[in-house]
């Protein structure tokens, strides 16, 4: 994540809008458990917001999707858990923060 700084200064120059493409796939499945490729290892729940907030404080944040969320895998709670998760991610790029 040290060259997320690096990334979002080139689309500050370029004066282009950036898309967010966030696959929760990424995210370790502690926090987000009902996702086709759960693999453990994946971005704590701090770290996955860090992510879409350095993108929102970029101030070019056009467009973003949220994909691989899936509640028809696992239990109901752990459906409820990613659901959740892909939300509170989405709050965190349009500019709410999470501490």
């Amino acid at each position: 994540l040290f060259f997320l700084p690096f990334f979002f200064g080139m689309f500050q120059t370029a004066g282009r809008p950036l898309h967010c493409s966030y696959d929760i796939d990424g995210v370790d499945p502690a926090f987000a458990p009902s996702t086709g490729t759960a693999v453990r290892g994946g971005l704590t729940f701090r770290e996955a917001h860090y992510v879409v907030e350095a993108v929102s404080e970029s101030g070019h944040l056009g467009s973003l999707d949220m994909v691989e969320v899936n509640p028809g895998l696992g239990t109901f709670e752990e459906s409820k858990e990613t659901i959740e998760m892909g939300l509170a991610l989405v709050a965190s790029a349009m500019g709410s923060r999470i501490v």
